[in-house]
Protein backbone atom coordinates (compact mmCIF):
# COMPACT_ATOMS: atom_id res chain seq x y z
CA UNK A 1 0.00 0.00 0.00
CA UNK A 2 1.32 3.47 -0.82
CA UNK A 3 2.39 5.61 2.07
CA UNK A 4 0.99 9.02 1.22
CA UNK A 5 1.72 12.43 2.63
CA UNK A 6 -0.09 15.53 1.37
CA UNK A 7 1.22 19.06 1.50
CA UNK A 8 -0.80 21.76 -0.17
CA UNK A 9 1.81 24.28 -1.17
CA UNK A 10 0.97 27.96 -1.48
CA UNK A 11 2.06 29.58 -4.70
CA UNK A 12 4.82 32.16 -4.64
CA UNK A 13 3.48 35.69 -4.65
CA UNK A 14 4.60 36.33 -8.20
CA UNK A 15 2.59 33.26 -9.37
CA UNK A 16 -0.71 34.32 -7.83
CA UNK A 17 -1.29 36.76 -10.64
CA UNK A 18 -2.50 33.80 -12.64
CA UNK A 19 -5.35 32.12 -10.77
CA UNK A 20 -4.80 28.62 -12.11
CA UNK A 21 -5.64 26.00 -9.43
CA UNK A 22 -2.56 24.15 -8.22
CA UNK A 23 -1.90 21.51 -5.58
CA UNK A 24 1.27 19.66 -4.60
CA UNK A 25 1.09 16.15 -3.18
CA UNK A 26 3.91 13.87 -2.07
CA UNK A 27 3.54 10.14 -2.77
CA UNK A 28 6.28 7.82 -1.53
CA UNK A 29 8.87 10.56 -1.73
CA UNK A 30 7.79 11.80 -5.17
CA UNK A 31 6.21 15.25 -5.27
CA UNK A 32 3.48 15.75 -7.85
CA UNK A 33 2.45 19.33 -8.59
CA UNK A 34 -1.03 19.15 -10.13
CA UNK A 35 -1.80 22.18 -12.29
CA UNK A 36 -5.47 22.51 -13.19
CA UNK A 37 -5.70 24.21 -16.56
CA UNK A 38 -8.45 25.75 -18.64
CA UNK A 39 -7.89 24.66 -22.23
CA UNK A 40 -9.68 27.77 -23.53
CA UNK A 41 -7.46 30.14 -21.56
CA UNK A 42 -4.14 31.63 -22.61
CA UNK A 43 -3.39 32.11 -18.92
CA UNK A 44 -3.09 28.34 -18.52
CA UNK A 45 -0.47 28.10 -21.25
CA UNK A 46 1.40 30.99 -19.66
CA UNK A 47 1.31 29.28 -16.26
CA UNK A 48 2.68 26.03 -17.70
CA UNK A 49 5.52 27.95 -19.33
CA UNK A 50 6.23 29.82 -16.09
CA UNK A 51 6.39 26.66 -13.95
CA UNK A 52 8.63 24.67 -16.32
CA UNK A 53 11.02 27.66 -16.51
CA UNK A 54 11.61 27.41 -12.72
CA UNK A 55 13.69 24.26 -13.26
CA UNK A 56 12.10 22.56 -10.25
CA UNK A 57 10.84 19.50 -12.13
CA UNK A 58 12.48 16.37 -13.46
CA UNK A 59 9.46 15.30 -15.57
CA UNK A 60 6.28 16.79 -17.05
CA UNK A 61 3.08 14.73 -17.21
CA UNK A 62 0.26 15.78 -19.54
CA UNK A 63 -3.38 14.80 -19.85
CA UNK A 64 -2.85 13.16 -23.23
CA UNK A 65 -2.97 9.61 -24.55
CA UNK A 66 -0.56 8.45 -27.30
CA UNK A 67 -3.18 9.04 -30.02
CA UNK A 68 -3.98 12.61 -28.98
CA UNK A 69 -0.28 13.33 -28.43
CA UNK A 70 0.44 12.11 -31.96
CA UNK A 71 -2.12 14.54 -33.39
CA UNK A 72 -0.54 17.43 -31.48
CA UNK A 73 3.08 16.73 -32.43
CA UNK A 74 2.22 15.57 -35.94
CA UNK A 75 -0.89 17.38 -37.25
CA UNK A 76 -0.50 15.59 -40.59
CA UNK A 77 -0.81 12.14 -38.98
CA UNK A 78 -4.44 11.86 -40.09
CA UNK A 79 -3.25 12.10 -43.70
CA UNK A 80 -1.46 8.79 -43.23
CA UNK A 81 -4.56 6.97 -42.03
CA UNK A 82 -5.14 3.63 -43.77
CA UNK A 83 -8.84 3.91 -44.59
CA UNK A 84 -9.12 0.29 -45.73
CA UNK A 85 -7.77 -0.92 -42.38
CA UNK A 86 -10.17 1.38 -40.54
CA UNK A 87 -13.09 -0.16 -42.43
CA UNK A 88 -11.80 -3.72 -42.11
CA UNK A 89 -11.37 -3.42 -38.36
CA UNK A 90 -14.83 -1.91 -37.91
CA UNK A 91 -13.40 1.37 -36.64
CA UNK A 92 -15.18 3.68 -39.10
CA UNK A 93 -17.81 4.79 -36.57
CA UNK A 94 -15.14 5.47 -33.95
CA UNK A 95 -13.06 7.54 -36.38
CA UNK A 96 -16.17 9.48 -37.43
CA UNK A 97 -16.97 10.19 -33.77
CA UNK A 98 -13.41 11.39 -33.16
CA UNK A 99 -13.62 13.71 -36.16
CA UNK A 100 -16.95 15.06 -34.88
CA UNK A 101 -15.37 15.80 -31.49
CA UNK A 102 -12.50 17.52 -33.27
CA UNK A 103 -14.96 19.59 -35.28
CA UNK A 104 -16.65 20.75 -32.07
CA UNK A 105 -13.32 21.81 -30.60
CA UNK A 106 -12.34 23.59 -33.81
CA UNK A 107 -15.65 25.50 -33.80
CA UNK A 108 -14.98 26.51 -30.20
CA UNK A 109 -11.48 27.66 -31.13
CA UNK A 110 -12.72 29.81 -33.99
CA UNK A 111 -15.27 31.59 -31.79
CA UNK A 112 -12.95 32.21 -28.86
CA UNK A 113 -9.85 32.96 -30.89
CA UNK A 114 -7.79 30.35 -29.05
CA UNK A 115 -6.30 26.95 -29.76
CA UNK A 116 -7.78 24.16 -27.60
CA UNK A 117 -5.04 22.31 -25.77
CA UNK A 118 -2.56 25.19 -26.10
CA UNK A 119 -1.29 24.48 -22.59
CA UNK A 120 -0.53 20.87 -23.61
CA UNK A 121 1.42 22.05 -26.64
CA UNK A 122 3.40 24.47 -24.49
CA UNK A 123 4.06 21.72 -21.91
CA UNK A 124 5.41 19.36 -24.57
CA UNK A 125 7.49 22.01 -26.32
CA UNK A 126 9.02 23.53 -23.18
CA UNK A 127 9.63 20.14 -21.56
CA UNK A 128 11.52 18.96 -24.61
CA UNK A 129 13.50 22.20 -24.72
CA UNK A 130 14.44 21.67 -21.06
CA UNK A 131 15.33 18.03 -21.83
CA UNK A 132 12.60 16.76 -19.47
CA UNK A 133 10.70 13.51 -20.16
CA UNK A 134 7.07 14.00 -21.22
CA UNK A 135 4.73 11.47 -19.58
CA UNK A 136 1.47 10.65 -21.40
CA UNK A 137 -0.77 9.66 -18.52
CA UNK A 138 -4.28 9.72 -20.00
CA UNK A 139 -6.15 6.65 -21.23
CA UNK A 140 -6.47 6.09 -24.97
CA UNK A 141 -9.40 8.10 -26.31
CA UNK A 142 -10.67 5.05 -28.23
CA UNK A 143 -10.83 3.01 -25.02
CA UNK A 144 -12.66 5.80 -23.21
CA UNK A 145 -15.23 6.13 -26.00
CA UNK A 146 -15.78 2.37 -26.11
CA UNK A 147 -16.30 2.26 -22.35
CA UNK A 148 -18.79 5.13 -22.65
CA UNK A 149 -20.60 3.17 -25.35
CA UNK A 150 -20.72 0.02 -23.22
CA UNK A 151 -21.76 1.93 -20.10
CA UNK A 152 -24.98 3.42 -21.45
CA UNK A 153 -28.26 1.94 -22.62
CA UNK A 154 -29.03 1.71 -26.32
CA UNK A 155 -31.33 4.75 -26.26
CA UNK A 156 -28.66 6.87 -24.56
CA UNK A 157 -26.26 5.79 -27.29
CA UNK A 158 -28.69 7.41 -29.73
CA UNK A 159 -28.60 10.58 -27.60
CA UNK A 160 -24.79 10.58 -27.71
CA UNK A 161 -24.79 9.98 -31.47
CA UNK A 162 -27.34 12.75 -32.00
CA UNK A 163 -25.25 15.05 -29.83
CA UNK A 164 -22.19 14.40 -31.93
CA UNK A 165 -24.15 15.27 -35.07
CA UNK A 166 -25.53 18.41 -33.41
CA UNK A 167 -22.02 19.47 -32.41
CA UNK A 168 -21.05 19.43 -36.09
CA UNK A 169 -24.06 21.11 -37.68
CA UNK A 170 -24.85 23.66 -34.95
CA UNK A 171 -23.81 27.25 -35.62
CA UNK A 172 -24.97 28.41 -32.21
CA UNK A 173 -22.53 30.70 -30.42
CA UNK A 174 -21.22 29.75 -27.00
CA UNK A 175 -22.73 31.89 -24.25
CA UNK A 176 -20.59 33.49 -21.55
CA UNK A 177 -21.91 30.96 -19.02
CA UNK A 178 -21.05 28.03 -21.30
CA UNK A 179 -17.54 29.37 -21.88
CA UNK A 180 -16.99 29.61 -18.13
CA UNK A 181 -18.22 26.04 -17.75
CA UNK A 182 -15.86 24.86 -20.48
CA UNK A 183 -12.98 26.41 -18.54
CA UNK A 184 -13.74 24.09 -15.61
CA UNK A 185 -13.42 20.86 -17.56
CA UNK A 186 -11.06 19.23 -20.04
CA UNK A 187 -11.12 18.79 -23.81
CA UNK A 188 -13.15 15.59 -23.82
CA UNK A 189 -15.58 16.75 -21.14
CA UNK A 190 -16.26 20.01 -22.96
CA UNK A 191 -16.96 18.13 -26.18
CA UNK A 192 -19.68 16.11 -24.48
CA UNK A 193 -20.98 18.87 -22.20
CA UNK A 194 -23.64 20.06 -24.61
CA UNK A 195 -25.49 16.75 -24.52
CA UNK A 196 -24.07 14.82 -21.56
CA UNK A 197 -24.95 17.16 -18.73
CA UNK A 198 -25.96 15.33 -15.53
CA UNK A 199 -25.53 11.94 -17.23
CA UNK A 200 -23.86 9.80 -14.57
CA UNK A 201 -23.44 6.91 -17.01
CA UNK A 202 -21.25 9.17 -19.14
CA UNK A 203 -19.48 10.86 -16.24
CA UNK A 204 -18.02 7.64 -14.84
CA UNK A 205 -15.94 6.55 -17.89
CA UNK A 206 -15.40 10.11 -19.11
CA UNK A 207 -14.16 11.75 -15.91
CA UNK A 208 -13.88 9.63 -12.75
CA UNK A 209 -12.32 6.60 -14.47
CA UNK A 210 -9.74 8.85 -16.07
CA UNK A 211 -9.02 10.42 -12.66
CA UNK A 212 -8.18 6.91 -11.44
CA UNK A 213 -6.22 6.04 -14.57
CA UNK A 214 -4.04 9.15 -14.53
CA UNK A 215 -3.42 8.86 -10.77
CA UNK A 216 -2.34 5.23 -11.18
CA UNK A 217 -0.07 6.16 -14.09
CA UNK A 218 1.62 8.84 -11.98
CA UNK A 219 2.23 6.45 -9.10
CA UNK A 220 3.59 3.87 -11.55
CA UNK A 221 5.92 6.37 -13.25
CA UNK A 222 7.33 7.56 -9.93
CA UNK A 223 7.91 4.01 -8.69
CA UNK A 224 9.58 2.80 -11.89
CA UNK A 225 11.67 5.84 -12.82
CA UNK A 226 12.45 7.42 -9.48
CA UNK A 227 11.19 10.90 -10.34
CA UNK A 228 11.45 13.40 -7.48
CA UNK A 229 9.16 16.18 -8.69
CA UNK A 230 6.65 15.93 -11.56
CA UNK A 231 4.65 18.80 -13.01
CA UNK A 232 1.23 17.37 -13.91
CA UNK A 233 -0.75 19.39 -16.48
CA UNK A 234 -4.43 18.37 -16.34
CA UNK A 235 -7.83 19.91 -16.98
CA UNK A 236 -9.15 21.73 -13.92
CA UNK A 237 -12.08 19.31 -13.81
CA UNK A 238 -9.70 16.47 -12.87
CA UNK A 239 -7.82 18.28 -10.09
CA UNK A 240 -10.17 17.51 -7.19
CA UNK A 241 -10.70 13.85 -8.08
CA UNK A 242 -7.02 13.10 -8.65
CA UNK A 243 -5.98 14.92 -5.48
CA UNK A 244 -8.41 12.81 -3.46
CA UNK A 245 -7.16 9.59 -5.02
CA UNK A 246 -3.50 10.44 -4.52
CA UNK A 247 -4.01 11.38 -0.87
CA UNK A 248 -6.01 8.23 -0.09
CA UNK A 249 -4.93 4.61 0.08
CA UNK A 250 -7.19 3.48 -2.76
CA UNK A 251 -4.53 2.77 -5.40
CA UNK A 252 -2.28 0.15 -3.83
CA UNK A 253 -1.56 -1.65 -7.12
CA UNK A 254 -1.32 0.82 -10.03
CA UNK A 255 -0.63 -1.88 -12.65
CA UNK A 256 -3.80 -3.74 -11.71
CA UNK A 257 -5.87 -0.54 -11.71
CA UNK A 258 -4.55 0.50 -15.13
CA UNK A 259 -5.21 -2.94 -16.63
CA UNK A 260 -8.75 -2.97 -15.27
CA UNK A 261 -9.54 0.49 -16.61
CA UNK A 262 -8.11 -0.44 -20.02
CA UNK A 263 -10.51 -3.36 -20.42
CA UNK A 264 -13.41 -3.03 -22.84
CA UNK A 265 -16.54 -4.38 -21.10
CA UNK A 266 -18.10 -7.18 -23.17
CA UNK A 267 -21.64 -6.65 -24.45
CA UNK A 268 -24.38 -8.32 -22.47
CA UNK A 269 -25.29 -11.86 -23.44
CA UNK A 270 -28.66 -10.70 -24.73
CA UNK A 271 -27.03 -8.12 -26.99
CA UNK A 272 -24.71 -10.78 -28.37
CA UNK A 273 -27.60 -13.19 -28.94
CA UNK A 274 -30.02 -10.77 -30.61
CA UNK A 275 -28.37 -10.83 -34.10
CA UNK A 276 -28.24 -14.64 -34.08
CA UNK A 277 -31.83 -14.89 -32.87
CA UNK A 278 -32.97 -12.55 -35.64
CA UNK A 279 -31.19 -14.66 -38.26
CA UNK A 280 -32.76 -17.84 -36.85
CA UNK A 281 -36.20 -16.19 -36.88
CA UNK A 282 -35.82 -14.99 -40.47
CA UNK A 283 -34.55 -18.31 -41.78
CA UNK A 284 -37.26 -20.16 -39.88
CA UNK A 285 -39.81 -17.81 -41.43
CA UNK A 286 -38.51 -18.63 -44.93
CA UNK A 287 -38.73 -22.36 -44.23
CA UNK A 288 -42.26 -22.13 -42.84
CA UNK A 289 -43.28 -19.91 -45.75
CA UNK A 290 -42.06 -22.40 -48.37
CA UNK A 291 -43.71 -25.23 -46.45
CA UNK A 292 -47.03 -23.43 -46.68
CA UNK A 293 -46.53 -22.75 -50.36
CA UNK A 294 -43.84 -21.72 -52.87
CA UNK A 295 -45.65 -18.45 -53.55
CA UNK A 296 -45.54 -17.44 -49.87
CA UNK A 297 -41.87 -18.40 -49.51
CA UNK A 298 -40.84 -16.55 -52.67
CA UNK A 299 -42.83 -13.49 -51.57
CA UNK A 300 -40.98 -13.47 -48.24
CA UNK A 301 -37.58 -13.72 -49.91
CA UNK A 302 -38.45 -10.94 -52.36
CA UNK A 303 -39.67 -8.71 -49.53
CA UNK A 304 -36.46 -9.39 -47.60
CA UNK A 305 -34.27 -8.44 -50.58
CA UNK A 306 -36.25 -5.33 -51.48
CA UNK A 307 -36.57 -4.00 -47.93
CA UNK A 308 -33.07 -4.67 -46.56
CA UNK A 309 -31.33 -3.94 -49.86
CA UNK A 310 -33.53 -0.96 -50.62
CA UNK A 311 -33.07 0.78 -47.26
CA UNK A 312 -29.32 0.13 -47.24
CA UNK A 313 -29.07 1.50 -50.78
CA UNK A 314 -31.16 4.51 -49.73
CA UNK A 315 -28.78 5.23 -46.85
CA UNK A 316 -25.82 4.88 -49.21
CA UNK A 317 -27.44 7.26 -51.68
CA UNK A 318 -28.04 9.80 -48.90
CA UNK A 319 -24.26 9.90 -48.45
CA UNK A 320 -23.91 10.71 -52.19
CA UNK A 321 -22.05 7.50 -52.93
CA UNK A 322 -20.95 6.26 -56.35
CA UNK A 323 -23.80 4.52 -58.25
CA UNK A 324 -21.93 1.22 -58.08
CA UNK A 325 -21.61 1.63 -54.31
CA UNK A 326 -25.37 2.11 -54.10
CA UNK A 327 -25.84 -1.04 -56.17
CA UNK A 328 -23.42 -2.94 -53.93
CA UNK A 329 -25.46 -1.88 -50.90
CA UNK A 330 -28.62 -3.27 -52.49
CA UNK A 331 -26.90 -6.56 -53.30
CA UNK A 332 -24.89 -6.93 -50.09
CA UNK A 333 -27.46 -6.02 -47.43
CA UNK A 334 -29.83 -9.00 -47.93
CA UNK A 335 -26.86 -11.36 -47.44
CA UNK A 336 -24.82 -9.54 -44.77
CA UNK A 337 -27.89 -9.06 -42.56
CA UNK A 338 -28.06 -12.87 -42.34
CA UNK A 339 -24.40 -13.05 -41.27
CA UNK A 340 -23.86 -11.29 -37.89
CA UNK A 341 -20.08 -11.15 -38.35
CA UNK A 342 -20.20 -9.12 -41.59
CA UNK A 343 -21.92 -5.77 -41.97
CA UNK A 344 -23.23 -4.16 -45.13
CA UNK A 345 -21.31 -1.00 -44.27
CA UNK A 346 -17.98 -2.79 -44.45
CA UNK A 347 -18.69 -4.03 -47.97
CA UNK A 348 -20.16 -0.78 -49.29
CA UNK A 349 -17.49 1.48 -47.77
CA UNK A 350 -14.76 -0.74 -49.20
CA UNK A 351 -16.35 -0.53 -52.66
CA UNK A 352 -16.61 3.25 -52.41
CA UNK A 353 -12.98 3.56 -51.25
CA UNK A 354 -11.91 1.45 -54.25
CA UNK A 355 -13.99 3.41 -56.75
CA UNK A 356 -13.18 6.85 -55.34
CA UNK A 357 -9.84 6.68 -53.63
CA UNK A 358 -9.39 9.62 -51.23
CA UNK A 359 -6.68 12.06 -52.29
CA UNK A 360 -3.97 13.41 -50.03
CA UNK A 361 -5.76 16.76 -50.18
CA UNK A 362 -8.88 15.13 -48.68
CA UNK A 363 -6.89 14.03 -45.63
CA UNK A 364 -5.18 17.40 -45.35
CA UNK A 365 -8.54 19.21 -45.35
CA UNK A 366 -10.13 17.00 -42.68
CA UNK A 367 -9.63 19.49 -39.87
CA UNK A 368 -11.50 22.25 -41.71
CA UNK A 369 -14.02 20.18 -43.67
CA UNK A 370 -15.39 18.43 -40.58
CA UNK A 371 -16.48 21.72 -39.05
CA UNK A 372 -19.37 22.04 -41.53
CA UNK A 373 -22.12 19.64 -42.53
CA UNK A 374 -21.41 20.33 -46.20
CA UNK A 375 -17.76 19.50 -45.69
CA UNK A 376 -18.57 15.97 -44.48
CA UNK A 377 -20.19 15.24 -47.85
CA UNK A 378 -17.58 17.02 -49.98
CA UNK A 379 -14.51 15.42 -48.39
CA UNK A 380 -14.09 11.88 -49.73
CA UNK A 381 -12.64 10.55 -46.47
CA UNK A 382 -15.60 11.63 -44.35
CA UNK A 383 -18.05 10.71 -47.10
CA UNK A 384 -16.78 7.12 -46.98
CA UNK A 385 -17.30 7.13 -43.21
CA UNK A 386 -20.84 8.44 -43.75
CA UNK A 387 -21.46 5.74 -46.34
CA UNK A 388 -20.37 3.10 -43.82
CA UNK A 389 -22.71 4.49 -41.15
CA UNK A 390 -25.73 5.18 -43.36
CA UNK A 391 -25.60 1.87 -45.24
CA UNK A 392 -25.25 0.01 -41.94
CA UNK A 393 -28.19 1.87 -40.40
CA UNK A 394 -30.29 1.29 -43.51
CA UNK A 395 -29.58 -2.44 -43.43
CA UNK A 396 -30.31 -2.61 -39.68
CA UNK A 397 -33.64 -0.81 -40.05
CA UNK A 398 -34.46 -2.98 -43.06
CA UNK A 399 -33.82 -6.13 -41.01
CA UNK A 400 -36.47 -5.20 -38.45
CA UNK A 401 -38.95 -3.89 -41.02
CA UNK A 402 -38.57 -7.00 -43.18
CA UNK A 403 -38.76 -9.19 -40.08
CA UNK A 404 -42.11 -7.69 -39.10
CA UNK A 405 -43.29 -8.09 -42.70
CA UNK A 406 -42.42 -11.80 -42.64
CA UNK A 407 -44.23 -12.20 -39.30
CA UNK A 408 -47.34 -10.53 -40.79
CA UNK A 409 -47.28 -12.87 -43.78
CA UNK A 410 -46.98 -15.92 -41.53
CA UNK A 411 -49.82 -14.70 -39.36
CA UNK A 412 -52.18 -14.01 -42.27
CA UNK A 413 -51.43 -17.10 -44.36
Amino acid sequence: MNKLNQSDMDLPKQSKTLAEPIKSITVNGCTMTLLGTAHVSKASADKVQELIATGQYDAVAVELCPSRHKVIVNPDAMAKMDLFQVIKKGQASMVAASLALGAFQQRMAEQLGIEPGAEMRVAIKDAQAAKLPVLLIDREIGTTMKRIYRNVSWWKRIVVFAGLIESVISKEKFSAAEIEKLKEGDVLESSFSKFAEDEKDLFRPLISERDEYMSARLIKECAENGYQHILVVIGAGHLKGMAQLLTSHSISNPDDRIARLDEIPPPSQWVKLIPSLIVVFILAGFVIGFMRGPEIGISMVVDWILITGGLSALGTAMALAHPLSILSAFLAAPLTTLHPAVGAGMVVAAVEAYLRKPKVSDFNRLRNDTTTLKGWWENQVTRILLIFIFSTLGAAIGTYVAGFRIFEQLSSS
